[in-house]
């Protein structure tokens, strides 16, 4: 039974080295390809063998991730069948675990090959960096600290899953716990967050110690490969090559200066229109005016006309990139029993196509959400000519830029969507969650600098860090009586316990997107152009060039955000 909504696509390509009836869930029969690789090496004599060489290592590479994706996406759609589940696990348990030091074992090879620093640049410019820092980071003594690390990340998540409270004589996650705090009752708000808050300090002692146990390791980690604190080797780590630890602390002090006062402008605004003496945390998501949720469509079929309305009125060539999906069955849209919550987009890399996966019931949040994940989508597809598989995808930090961009472009013809006054409104929410997004980013990226650059502190030093950083960051909101809820607040974080310094990238991707739709003001033709040129890049250039050549500057300081953020101030004045 094909539990998939596409069923097999054929290779954007036609497979070369990859046998075509290979089975790539039987390890048994991957293995000798990686055999073949790295003898095939040695023998790659001339320029034109060894790239040869890497575009069957690509194949091959594409292959595996496209298998991987398959399985994955069968069994988030499918979370109640035995079959998707034990083919996921199978994957995971028997092929992956060989995966990572055959590939590691390939980068070597190439790190080391005589023909190496032929390969023209700046062609390879990228590539060759990437694979350099990959080889030159590892330490066979790190091994068995990041599988204690990962058993670490479990116990982690296993005590935040367990988090429940009995709310009025139902047992409720904290999650669903969230939608309370959009209730017109200010009374049934503040219970709630009470609630949820009395919860998630009675983990306190046990979130404060992973976290001591987290930094322990990940220092020697660091220390092991060379590197003073686990910062630099972060850095290093996910390839920080066109921007540094410093440039980081002046975003921290842009969104200071230039982004604080659009924050509290926001806040004190809020506060008015609920008509409340002080701004609490329990009064942040409710709509001021006490209006209705916005109802945006009634069943998917409708919320994907809609959306492909946007999209040619945006550009036709995203219209027919939206449609191709469509014809392909690449979209699993809505929300049913035995499906994953969330969505994301996955890329089926030899077929070179994009599946959008998502939960939508009818609110505005799933119109953000198709308009995000369709950006990633095609972004997917304007790499699909690149052969070279690690090109295929791009930075986080650009990958962003693509999504983020789509919200916002998209947001101009939402009234595909809505009446006038709705669609103003759902502009205003968008727009109000992108500037405040920003304060809590450099919350959670300045903190883990702190952290991990004062390895030896004490758990008060930690806990005075982290609340100097919310009186900094933290707006017009009134936290009296509630000082511990505060300081703690950091331990919802998953990001600051699973995966250290991996926040700031969205802030960056943000500033870019911005800039994409403040181009887009006064010159859309040429800035959707410019959008659709950088996408196609995918990561074969560094970021600063896919940044320019989406028409912006990859620069965080506070020349490059304050005319973005007057821009979203005059546009929310405007709603």
């Amino acid at each position: 039974m094909n539990l998939l909504p596409f069923g097999k696509l054929p290779p954007a390509k036609p497979r070369t080295f990859v046998p075509r009836d290979i089975d790539l869930g039987d390890w048994a029969q991957i293995a000798p390809l990686f055999d073949v690789l790295e003898r095939r090496a040695a023998q790659a004599e001339s320029l034109s063998a060894f790239e040869r060489w890497l575009l069957d290592w690509s194949e091959l590479s594409a292959a595996l991730d496209e298998e991987s994706a398959r399985r994955n996406i069968a069994m988030t759609c499918h979370t109640d069948n035995a079959d998707a589940e034990r083919a996921y696990l199978h994957f995971v348990e028997h092929v992956e675990p060989h995966l990572k030091p055959r590939m590691f074992a390939l980068e070597k090879l190439y790190v080391a090959h005589p023909q190496r620093p032929n390969l023209p640049k700046p062609r390879y410019e990228v590539f060759d960096r990437d694979l350099e820092n990959h080889v030159t980071l590892f330490r066979p003594e790190n091994v068995a600290l990041e599988t204690e690390e990962s058993k670490l990340g479990q116990q982690y998540q296993k005590l935040i899953g367990a988090q429940t409270v009995n709310f009025r004589g139902e047992e409720k996650t904290l999650v669903q716990m969230g939608r309370y705090l959009e209730e017109p009752d200010r009374a049934l708000r503040q219970e709630a967050w009470e609630l949820v808050s009395r919860r998630r300090l009675q983990d306190v002692e046990a979130c404060e110690a992973i976290l001591d146990e987290f930094i322990r390791l990940r220092t020697k980690i660091a220390r092991n490969a060379g590197f003073a604190n686990y910062r630099d080797y972060a850095f290093r780590q996910k390839g920080r090559f066109d921007y540094t630890p410093d440039d980081c602390r002046q975003f921290h002090d842009a969104i200071e200066s230039e982004i604080m006062p659009a924050v509290r402008e926001i806040q004190t605004n809020r506060q008015t229109e609920l008509k409340l003496a002080q701004l609490r945390p329990w009064d942040l998501a409710v709509d001021p005016f006490n209006r209705a949720p916005l109802k945006p469509f009634t069943g998917v079929n409708e919320m994907v006309a809609r959306t492909r309305k946007i999209f040619d009125k945006l550009d036709p060539a995203l219209a027919a990139n939206f449609q191709e999906m469509q014809d392909l069955k690449l979209l699993d849209l809505d929300n049913r029993k035995g499906k994953a919550p969330g969505g994301y987009q996955s890329t089926l890399s030899e077929a070179r196509v994009p599946f959008i996966f998502m939960n939508a019931v009818g609110v505005q949040r799933d119109v953000e959400t198709i308009l995000h994940e369709a950006g990633h989508a095609f972004h997917a597809q304007a790499t699909r000519t690149e052969d070279l598989y690690a090109y295929r995808g791009a930075p986080i930090e650009f990958c962003e830029v693509a999504s983020m961009s789509m919200e916002l472009l998209g947001n101009e013809f939402i009234e595909e969507f809505y009446a006038p006054l709705e669609a103003n409104r759902a502009r205003k929410t968008h727009l109000e969650g992108v500037i405040g997004f920003f304060p809590w980013m450099a919350v959670v990226d300045a903190f883990q600098h702190w952290l991990y650059t004062n390895p030896d502190h004490t758990r008060a030093e930690r806990k005075a860090a982290y609340v100097k950083l919310m009186e900094r960051f933290g707006g017009a909101v009134d936290w009296t009586g509630l000082e511990d809820a505060r300081a703690y607040s950091w331990h919802r974080q998953l990001h600051i316990f699973l995966y250290p310094f991996y926040y700031v990238e969205y802030g960056i991707a943000q500033l870019g997107a911005l800039q994409v739709w403040a181009n887009s003001r006064r010159d859309k033709a040429k800035s959707l152009n410019d959008y659709k040129r950088a996408l196609a890049l995918g990561a074969s250039r560094p970021l600063p060039e896919l940044f320019a050549t989406a028409g912006c500057r990859f620069s965080f300081d506070a020349a490059t955000i304050k005319p973005l953020i007057q821009l979203a101030r005059t546009e929310l004045m405007k709603l």
